[in-house]
């Protein structure tokens, strides 16, 4: 896809960015939005990576160590929650911000009030969430998924500020989807079909979908949780006539599709990284697009496979076990696509590439470990040990936070107008494959031993594998201050970089001048599609 850009030239104020705080606060361009995602999308994954850091040091030992067992429960509760809605949702939504509308060719995102709004309601839904740990009673302590009775009849006091947390955190996700929709539906460059919309386009318009569909599930099982704690119902309390299982259900009916909005965009980004790195066009486009929509339809019919515990029926654990299961087949074309995109390409092998083969890797090992998981009977023996810590980690630190890592590197050039530093970037790369693989790999082992999830203090025959997991948390954790140094420097220094960048990327982002300017696409003459995937 190329295009061709006449260069307008506007003398009045609007042109370039304010100038000073008020630019952030007030700005309604989608660039800048996409920054302040970003930004707070790192802050929130250093916050609750550092969470992370106080369980595997409590971990690193049998033995109650360094914090009470409440406290080591407020802190498996908020590292879940703040990485899943603080770090990776708004770092993809960040990406969303600053790719879309240059991929397809629109001057900016269709609603950009409600965009700003849709940001600046983030961190104070996370500021009250964290306040809660200096609250009577302390912070969240029932795990991320905060079941019922433990989150409605056993929880300190501070859950109602929790309630309305994710309540906010729900209504900027709606906001933000339905601009992507918005945009990518009515703003998309003349000439432009759906299906010459590049992959992460695609799958960021199926997210949207899932997100605006789930959001409002999530939103009322709260709502319920506040009414059992405040106003003497009982949706989930037994001795009311109510049902602890309905909660898992109404729960998991958002969890699952949820699950999904955190890597079908990573799906995009690598889809758009292999074949700039190939040299090569990616390899089965449209069935690309189907396996994205697939997947996205089968993440609503398959929540229940997370309760096989539960003593739900054989049918419906056959009916959960056998659906879960065919979801392996429009992944499996993702991977397959991939791989054969790679096949006798031109590889080279920078940051942004290393990232996304370590993506299809280990988002592969976590997709099998989750297809052993699917497996009724099996799953029996593999319910809440770390093997399913490690399952879902697998998928989400070499899926999603990999993805957005190896974006980072990609766009960095566009974004800034110069080069990240390439050496520093490669040891940023294999401290996080090495410091992730070191820290979950074990935990496939001690959780088929029998460890069950979120205790503090194990027995002495998992105190090796914790170890070591330790120690690759560490490694891991440290590691990202690397990755902050790098986009620092990058932002500050480092060598010019073309509007194309990479040799072998194709698209409407890389015929615009590297930095990207403040504002671009303004016109809709500038578009000239050319032809479409390069």
């Amino acid at each position: 896809m190329s295009a061709i850009i006449e260069e307008h030239h506007h003398d009045d104020h609007h042109h370039g960015p304010a100038k000073g705080l008020m630019r952030w606060v007030f700005t309604t361009n989608h660039k800048d939005i996409g920054t302040l995602y970003l930004w707070f999308s790192f802050a929130m994954f250093l916050l609750g990576g550092t969470f992370a850091l106080v369980i595997r040091a409590e971990l690193f030992q049998p033995g109650l160590q360094l914090v009470e067992p409440a406290f080591f429960n407020q802190m498996t509760t908020m590292h879940g929650l703040i990485m899943v809605f603080g770090a990776v949702m708004p770092a993809f939504v960040g990406l969303a911000n600053w790719l879309v509308p240059m991929m397809i060719g629109a001057p900016d995102m269709a609603l950009p009030r409600m965009n700003n709004y849709s940001f600046w309601i983030l961190p104070f839904a996370f500021t009250m969430l964290a306040s809660t740990l200096f609250m009577e009673g302390g912070g969240p302590n029932f795990g991320w998924t905060f079941y019922a009775p433990l989150s409605t009849d056993f929880a300190p006091p501070s859950v109602t500020y929790f309630i309305f947390a994710v309540h906010l955190m729900g209504i900027s996700s709606i906001m933000g989807s339905i601009n992507v929709v918005v945009t990518i539906l009515n703003l998309r460059a003349p000439g432009m079909t759906l299906m010459q919309m590049p992959l992460f386009v695609w799958t960021w318009l199926i997210t949207a979908y899932l997100l605006i569909a789930v959001m409002p599930v999530l939103a009322g099982v709260v709502t319920m949780m506040l009414m059992d704690i405040h106003f003497g119902t009982a949706f989930f309390n037994a001795g009311g006539g109510g049902d602890p299982v309905l909660f898992q259900h109404v729960f998991w009916f958002f969890g699952h599709p949820e699950v999904y909005i955190m890597i079908l965009p990573a799906f995009g980004v690598v889809s758009a990284i292999i074949p700039t790195f190939a040299r090569k066009r990616l390899f089965g486009y449209a069935s690309m697009v189907y396996a994205t929509s697939s997947i996205a339809f089968l993440s609503f019919i398959v929540w229940a496979h997370h309760m096989f515990t539960v003593g739900m029926p054989l049918a419906g654990e056959l009916y959960f076990m056998y659906a879960t299961m065919l979801i392996a087949v429009p992944t499996g074309v993702k991977v397959f696509n991939w791989v054969a995109t790679m096949w006798q390409g031109s590889m080279t092998f920078e940051t942004p590439m290393l990232f996304a083969i370590a993506f299809v890797i280990l988002f592969t090992i976590g997709g099998l470990s989750g297809l052993m998981l699917s497996i009724a009977p099996a799953d029996f023996q593999y319910q809440d040990t770390y093997f399913v810590v490690a399952h879902f980690h697998y998928v989400l630190v070499p899926g999603s936070i990999f993805s957005i890592m190896a974006a980072v590197y990609y766009w960095l050039p566009k974004w800034t107008g110069n080069m990240y530093d390439e050496t520093l970037g490669k040891t940023h790369f294999w401290l996080s494959f090495v410091g992730v693989n070191v820290t979950f790999f074990p935990q496939h082992f001690i959780g088929l031993a029998g460890m069950p999830r979120r205790i503090p203090d194990y027995a002495l025959q998992f105190a090796d594998y914790n170890m070591v997991s330790s120690v690759g948390a560490f490694l891991f954790g440290f590691s990202q201050l690397l990755f902050l140094f790098i986009v620092i420097k990058c932002i500050k220094t480092g060598k010019k970089a073309t509007a194309q960048v990479w040799e072998g990327a194709h698209g409407l982002e890389w015929t615009i001048p590297s930095p990207a300017p403040y504002h671009t696409f303004s016109h809709p003459d500038e578009v000239d599609l050319k032809e479409a995937h390069g």
